[in-house]
């Protein structure tokens, strides 16, 4: 939470600059002059497109998150990844410290996957296979 808690303030301004700028667009003027109910409007036009960009950021934001997990940790003295990294270099354990940034850097390529994976969900116009045929 106390990890969460300063990232949130960063995921709601940019979600909220992602939908002012979707709200402006040519297709949701067209869709409400189709005469589309505005709630449906926001959410599947406005939220669903404003989400990608965000979704980028949260994905990015995720090593930064697990960085801070190591601070977080010392300061509260709670057992986990990030006291045992700092332990491991304070005993000089190469082999910890390498296993600690092979544990990190794997969960960062999954996340980062992840997210390519939530583009493809969030707009159906992204394809898995379309960057591979160009």
């Amino acid at each position: 939470m106390t990890l969460f808690v300063v990232s949130f303030a960063l995921y709601s301004r940019y979600m909220r600059a992602s939908m002012l700028d979707v709200i402006n667009s040519d297709y949701v003027r067209t869709a409400r002059a189709k005469g589309v109910r505005e709630r449906k409007v926001v959410m599947r036009h406005v939220f669903r497109n404003a989400l990608i960009p965000t979704t980028t950021v949260v994905g990015l934001q995720i090593g930064a998150l697990l960085a801070g997990n190591v601070l977080t940790e010392v300061v509260f003295n709670w057992p986990g990844i990030g006291l045992y990294v700092v332990n491991a270099i304070k005993n000089l354990d190469y082999p910890a410290i390498m296993g600690v940034t092979l544990v990190i850097s794997v969960i960062y390529v999954f996340v980062n996957l992840a997210v390519d994976i939530a583009y493809v969900i969030l707009d159906p116009r992204i394809s898995l296979s379309g960057a591979a045929a160009r």
